[in-house]
């Protein structure tokens, strides 16, 4: 199990993007949550399969409908477990 949090730069707020993260999130049955940060980006934090966690960030790489991503800053962390589910973080 793996563990990733990303910082999605570009325009990515204002877009939906964050209900784009939150559906492909739970149909690879990835834990985590998905908020807006005040600099404009969108921070994600990603708990499960790696395999999964590659397709995500591949995922967020591409984009929604609208986006426009510039870069994506990606940590690795320690798998915590912490997670029941996908939210996003108003």
């Amino acid at each position: 199990m793996r563990r990733v949090r990303l910082f999605v730069s570009g325009l990515v707020q204002g877009i939906s993007f964050r209900s784009f993260v939150k559906r492909n999130a739970i149909l690879l049955d990835l834990k985590g949550f998905v908020k807006n940060l005040p600099d404009g980006r969108v921070e994600c934090v990603f708990e499960g399969e790696d395999d999964k966690i590659n397709q995500i960030i591949s995922i967020c790489n591409k984009g929604s409908d609208g986006s426009d991503i510039k870069s994506i800053d990606i940590k690795e962390e320690e798998f915590t477990a912490e997670f029941k589910d996908f939210i996003i973080v108003y």
